[in-house]
């Protein structure tokens, strides 16, 4: 028996995802038609004997509810939500509930982060975590990164013979490895006795109040999985790697949703290509994804990547290219949306532009991934990007809108260009 952790984190998290978490929490943000973590679910239905799928966070449960319920009567799996007291960190949620983990005592357990999307090949690491032998307390998920960006992730040196981890460093300052950590772990149940080390060790150093922690009862019950628990696992035999070439993404900033909605739109052709079919008149360049319940005019023209949801409308000779239109959005007759997120429930008038600048990894350099900039350059300024309506936005007629973000609730009367509009 085999189950899954997905880890959501919590409302104080994904402030780079603003402003499009502002009205949903991040993990329930539609990419390619469905909810982020959906897309994680789906992958772990897959697996065989996979019983239970176990969310860990800081969301308020009601947040979560109905999504759960959901996804319980469409994959017909058990699936809770286990809210944190606190912040508790990337394996402290885990260690907090290793009761509920451990219970019905599988062989072992999945866990993947929330804010990454994949082509997750879970049975593979699963069969590759059983090769290792009863010794290996844990399998990372890998792949290749350019040597510049490798310093943004997690870098991990193995042995190339035996794929064992003998080195890992959690963001370093210089260059370690182009091999990076994908967010994405098989572990044994024995991990909990060395969390529990952990938390006792932390737990000992709060009450004899010494300085590391300043005597934080917040951080004692905190574990950081990368730095307190992969770091000090290397070089010992037990965390071992496998490496993927396959799709891999992180979801950071809003600019990366339009990248990963293209990815998971591809993967749509080859394992679920019902999901891209349109009962629609209109042209479409793929890969479209168009929700049952919009409505596109014939004469408008989509693609590629782009994802139409529920209820929303597409008007006479409308151009979309690269966006993500979101549910009770109206795009007006003859507006052009290119490299942009459209709101619920936002509302484009009549010959308008809408147009962000993409911020796609380079595609002349080998194994580069995106690069999640600030908001704002050295000098001050908006960095280019993808523009974003937030929710019950008003764009009038005959408007320009580049490279700008625009806040919930906001009626614009003029055009505007690298600007946030608050």
């Amino acid at each position: 028996m085999l189950k899954a952790v997905i880890l959501v984190g919590g409302p104080l998290k994904g402030t780079r995802f603003r402003p499009l978490s502002l009205d949903i929490p991040k993990p329930l943000f539609p990419v390619a038609g469905l909810p982020i973590i959906q897309h994680h679910i789906r992958a772990c239905v897959s697996v065989k004997d996979l019983k239970e799928i176990l969310l860990i966070g800081y969301y308020p449960a009601k947040d979560l509810t109905e999504f759960i319920q959901s996804m319980i009567q469409e994959y017909k799996i058990n699936i809770r939500y286990l809210q944190e007291f606190m912040a508790l960190g990337t394996a402290g949620g885990m260690y907090h509930f290793r009761d509920q983990i451990r219970s019905g005592n599988p062989e072992a357990f999945f866990v993947m982060n929330g804010d990454v999307c994949a082509d997750f090949p879970l049975v593979e690491m699963l069969d590759f975590h059983k090769s290792r032998g009863q010794n290996a307390l844990i399998t990372v998920m890998a792949t290749e990164a350019t040597r510049q960006q490798a310093c943004n992730y997690g870098c991990i040196v193995r042995d190339k013979e035996t794929n064992e981890i003998t080195h890992y460093v959690e963001k370093p300052s210089t260059f370690v490895s182009t091999l990076v950590n994908c967010g994405v772990y098989v572990f044994s149940l024995e991990i909990f006795q060395m969390m529990a080390e952990i938390f006792n060790r932390k737990n000992q150093e709060y009450y004899n109040c010494e300085d590391a922690m300043n005597g934080s009862a917040e951080e004692s019950g905190r574990i950081r999985l990368e730095q307190e628990v992969l770091g000090p696992l290397a070089g010992t035999g037990r965390a071992f790697v496998m490496s993927t070439t396959k799709w891999w993404s992180q979801l950071k900033t809003a600019g990366s949703a339009i990248y990963a909605n293209r990815h998971y739109l591809q993967l749509y052709k080859s394992l679920n290509p019902e999901l891209l079919k349109t009962d629609t008149d209109a042209k479409t360049l793929p890969d479209v994804y168009i929700h049952p319940t919009a409505f596109v005019h014939a004469t408008a023209v989509l693609g590629p990547n782009v994802t139409i949801a529920a209820n929303a409308t597409i008007g006479p000779g409308a151009r979309i290219k690269e966006s993500i239109v979101l549910e009770g959005a109206v795009i007006g007759e003859h507006s052009l949306v290119l490299h942009s997120i459209i709101g619920r429930r936002s509302q484009i008038g009549a010959w308008a532009r809408v147009e962000g600048t993409p911020n796609d990894p380079n595609p002349n350099k080998p194994f580069a991934k995106m690069d999640n900039l600030p908001l704002f350059n050295n000098l001050g300024r908006l960095n280019p990007s993808i523009t974003i309506l937030g929710c019950s936005v008003s764009v009038p007629g005959e408007v320009v809108l580049l490279n700008s973000i625009v806040l919930p609730y906001k009626e614009l009367t003029r055009s505007f260009k690298n600007e946030i509009i608050l």
